[in-house]
């Protein structure tokens, strides 16, 4: 599995260049899909709902199907969160699967930087970050291109991966 990922801190820009990597990669005829880690608890569920309703009631797995989609939804109920790799074990094959997210985690990365956010960079202290996506100029011992630049970036994450 082509795995790459997509770190930085909060407003750094990782959304944003996650949204415009999948449009370019996918425009390049490749398959791509996507894992986002969240540090807070979120739910793609609504109250009232019959999954909801399922879900309280205390399934461990729902599984909500229609002819354009399906969700799979896993209750944890106290177990420990699974890992990176046990999480793309459920993906179908890709060419691409782009993370977001899993910073500290060994696959390969590219770090999202804006320097209006005041914070440091990650990848002077890791050297799974490969090269930097930033909106100021930085001089690294890597490559570093132009946040916008998705071009450019995608040229180098497809080289990274072999595609």
């Amino acid at each position: 599995m082509r795995l790459y990922g997509v770190v930085g801190w909060k407003n750094a820009g990782k959304t944003g260049l996650m949204e415009r990597l999948v449009t370019e990669i996918t425009g390049r005829g490749y398959s791509v899909s996507t894992v986002k880690h969240a540090h807070h608890s979120f739910d793609v569920d609504h109250p009232g709902k019959d999954s909801h309703r399922h879900r309280v009631a205390g399934a461990t797995e729902v599984l909500l199907a229609s002819r354009n989609r399906f969700a799979l939804m896993h209750e944890l109920r106290d177990t420990d969160e699974p890992g990176l790799a046990d999480l793309l074990t459920k993906l179908a094959p890709a060419d691409l699967v782009l993370v977001e997210g899993y910073k500290r985690d060994a696959h390969p990365k590219i770090e999202a930087h804006r320097a209006e956010t005041g914070n440091p960079l990650i990848a002077p202290d890791d050297p799974t970050i490969r090269a930097i996506a930033s909106d100021t100029p930085l001089a690294l011992d890597r490559p570093v291109f132009e946040l916008d630049d998705t071009d450019a970036i995608a040229d180098f994450i497809l080289a990274e991966v072999g595609l």
